[in-house]
C-alpha cells in the first residue's frame, strides 16, 4: 500500500495542470519500479491542493453557477486526479514491457457524525492567502487560520476515518491483479443518517485512511511517500534527527513529546504505528525517490513491532 503525498501531485507554486502532470508522470515511473519487482501495489494520494483550487472556482463562479458541496470536490478530485495516475502508470508500465490493469475507484469512507472535528477545523486546504483576503473569505463563514509567513490557510473538519465503505470492490480488483487507486484525498467522508447514508462536508486525512485501507487489503506494507526521507525528531532545529527502525510504541512516545507538527508529519506516524499494531505488519515513511528501498524496509523510518 502506498500512500503519496501531495507533492508527488502538484510542488508548491507550480500546480498548473501542465506542472501536475508533468509530477504524477515522475511519480508512477517510481510505483512503475514496484509493479516491476513483483509487487501487488495498491495506492492511494493527497488532494488538498486540488480541492482547495476547486473552492475559489466556486466562489468566483457562485453567481453563475451554484456552489458544489465539499464532498462533491473531494469526489470530483479523486476522478481527476485517479484519472492521470492510471494514464500515467499505464505508460510506464508499457515502457517496461508490463501489461497489468490500472483503475481507480472512487471512494467513500465512512466517519461519525458526532466526530468532534466538525466542531474544530483543522485540515487545511487551497493556497495561502493575505490576512485581508483571508478575513473577507471568514466574513462569509469559513474558518481561515495563519500559516506561517506564507500567509493565512481556509481550514475545514478532518473527522477520523472509521471504515472504507467501497473495500470490497478494491479486494476484487486486487485478487485479479490490477493495480488500484482508492480512497484518493482520504476519500469522500460520509455519515450514516436515515438508514442510508449521506456526504458531509469535510477532508479527510489520507494517511489515516490509508492506513485504514491497508488494513482492509492484508497490505503486508504501507509506504507513504513524502517529500523527506523519514521522519525526524527536531526537525528544522540544529538538533534535528532522523528515525531509522523504530517501534509504534516509540512512535507514540515522541507524537505525545510534540515532535510532529499536526498537519504534517504527525499523522504520517499515526498511520503508521496504527497500521503496525493492528497487523504485526511493516510501515515505512521516506521519500518518493526511495520508494522501491522502502517497500524493502532498508530506508526511511521503518515501524516494525517490537521483537
Amino acid at each position: 500500500m502506498v500512500a503519496l503525498g501531495g507533492n508527488a501531485i502538484a510542488r508548491p507554486g507550480a500546480d498548473d495542470p501542465d506542472a501536475q502532470l508533468h509530477a504524477v508522470e515522475a511519480a508512477m515511473d517510481n510505483v512503475a519500479e514496484l509493479v516491476v519487482e513483483g509487487y501487488d501495489v495498491a495506492l492511494t494520494h493527497g488532494n488538498g491542493p486540488q480541492v482547495g483550487n476547486l473552492m475559489i472556482k466556486n466562489q468566483v463562479a457562485r453567481d453563475v453557477v451554484p456552489p458544489v458541496p465539499l464532498d462533491w470536490c473531494v469526489a470530483q478530485t479523486q476522478a481527476t486526479i485517479g484519472y492521470l495516475i492510471v494514464t500515467c502508470l499505464e505508460r510506464a508500465l508499457r515502457r517496461r514491457g508490463v501489461r497489468r490493469i490500472v483503475a481507480t475507484l472512487v471512494t467513500r469512507v465512512l466517519v461519525d457524525a458526532d466526530d468532534p472535528a466538525f466542531d474544530r477545523p483543522t485540515k487545511p486546504i487551497g493556497r495561502y492567502a493575505s490576512e485581508a483576503e483571508a478575513r473577507a473569505h471568514i466574513a462569509d463563514g469559513e474558518t481561515w487560520k495563519p500559516s506561517g509567513s506564507e500567509g493565512w490557510r481556509r481550514v475545514v473538519p478532518s473527522p477520523q476515518p472509521r471504515a472504507i465503505l467501497d473495500q470490497d470492490a478494491a479486494v476484487q480488483l486486487l485478487r485479479e491483479r490490477a493495480v488500484v487507486v482508492a480512497a484518493g484525498g482520504g476519500g469522500i467522508p460520509m455519515v450514516r443518517e436515515g438508514g442510508g447514508l449521506k456526504g458531509v462536508e469535510a477532508v479527510l486525512d489520507k494517511d489515516l485512511s490509508a492506513a485504514l485501507l491497508a488494513r482492509a487489503i492484508s497490505a503486508e506494507c504501507l509506504v507513504i511517500a513524502t517529500d523527506v526521507p523519514a521522519a525526524a525528531t527536531g526537525f528544522g532545529t540544529s538538533g534535528q534527527e532522523w528515525l531509522g527502525r523504530v517501534t509504534p510504541a516509540r512512535l507514540r512516545e515522541l507524537a505525545a513529546e510534540g515532535q510532529f507538527e499536526s498537519g504534517s508529519m504527525g499523522p504520517k506516524v499515526a498511520a503508521c504505528a496504527d497500521f503496525v499494531e493492528a497487523t504485526g505488519a511493516r510501515a515505512v515513511i521516506t521519500s518518493l525517490e526511495s520508494l522501491q528501498d522502502g517497500a524493502r524496509g532498508v530506508v526511511g523510518t521503518v515501524v516494525e513491532p517490537a521483537r
